[in-house]
């Protein structure tokens, strides 16, 4: 009696486990995670891919964060992410950070992108800067030093400037710092600074006296709230003076030196996950068009056959270990890639 007694209440309960799915047949499995985390600047472009691969494949997910270049590569390399969005080249302390981690690579070009340096629409006397001056203001030898406009160039106000910029964990800052204080991750430190650019979109357009740089794209979502600073590199061989930068001057390389190319990195483990195979294909088929879209500039015809001949090659490490200054991303992508 006691042993029916306990069937007798086992059953509603095997009975509700049931119509909840407990002890049914059918059950529907989790979506596969691709997992993708690094620069701001490269996230809309990697973003809008995700979206368009998830409308048309419900059985994958693809989470994209923008810790920076410098804190995605952190995560990439210690296996944490499948792919790790990248506005400048990866390093030679993140190539052995890799190594060390057991991550191998293959890095694909995806956009060109500029740098802008723009003030707020209310400056009347901004109009052009030359890098020279660029330097003046922000690099480390600047901090309490150059802070009125007046200190910048003659003729301008004695008045206060403000700065913004990218944080230290992004590629922008890398690149900005290189390319115009002349070493990478060298700047001056009393200025605001964020990784997310919307950060300083919304500060310089709110402050007079602010000037600031990041990301092209930024600035073409955000013209009616900036003014763009036009740039003169100082080489007599770009043109008649300052160069406006756009979508024009950046692929043509007349926008020098704030131009450059947006990359992805994707784990060679990775790639036997079904999932991570089918996100990147569908990022070398629609990337380049979807980049156009969202505000960056597309690369050349013969740039994204190289690209896609480097992805379905499989080939490992970078093309910029050996790279020689001012060497065009065609010719790195037409050699065999460096360990």
């Amino acid at each position: 009696m006691t042993r029916i007694l306990r069937l007798a209440l086992c059953v509603p309960v095997l009975l509700a486990l049931a119509d909840c799915g407990g002890g049914g047949s059918e059950s529907t499995a989790a979506p596969a995670v691709v997992t993708v985390d690094g620069s701001s600047t490269v996230f809309p472009i990697t973003e809008a891919v995700a979206e368009e691969f998830q409308k048309a494949r419900s059985d994958a997910r693809v989470t994209v964060g923008s810790s920076g270049t410098g804190g995605g590569f952190q995560k990439f390399c210690g296996g944490e992410t499948d792919i790790s969005d990248a506005s400048r080249p990866v390093s030679a302390t993140e190539i052995d950070a890799c190594a060390k981690g057991g991550v191998e690579f293959v890095e694909l070009p995806v956009a060109y992108d500029g740098l802008v340096v723009v003030v707020n629409p209310k400056n009347t006397w901004v109009q052009s800067m030359t890098v020279a001056e660029l330097k003046k203001l922000w690099e480390p030898a600047a901090s309490s030093k150059v802070t009125h406009w007046s200190h910048v160039r003659d003729g301008w106000p004695d008045r206060e400037i403000h700065l913004f910029g990218a944080g230290v964990d992004s590629g922008t800052f890398d690149y900005f710092t290189e390319v115009i204080v002349g070493k990478a991750k060298h700047s001056r430190g009393d200025y605001t600074s964020s990784e997310d650019d919307n950060v300083l979109v919304q500060g310089i357009a709110g402050d007079e006296l602010a000037l600031g740089y990041f990301g092209l794209a930024y600035y073409e979502q955000n013209k009616d709230r900036l003014k763009v600073v036009a740039i003169d590199d100082g080489k007599p061989d770009n043109g008649d003076g300052p160069i406006v930068p756009s979508q024009e001057s950046v692929r043509g390389g007349t926008y020098r030196p704030l131009s450059r190319p947006l990359f992805i990195y994707v784990s060679t483990k990775s790639f036997g996950r079904p999932e991570v195979k089918a996100f990147v294909d569908f990022y070398m088929e629609k990337g380049h068009a979807l980049a156009r879209e969202v505000g960056y500039v597309p690369l050349h015809e013969r740039e994204e056959q190289l690209v896609r001949d480097r992805y379905k090659a499989g080939t490992k490490g970078t093309m910029y270990a050996g790279a020689k200054p001012g060497q065009s991303l065609e010719s790195l992508l037409a050699q065999p890639a460096q360990p």
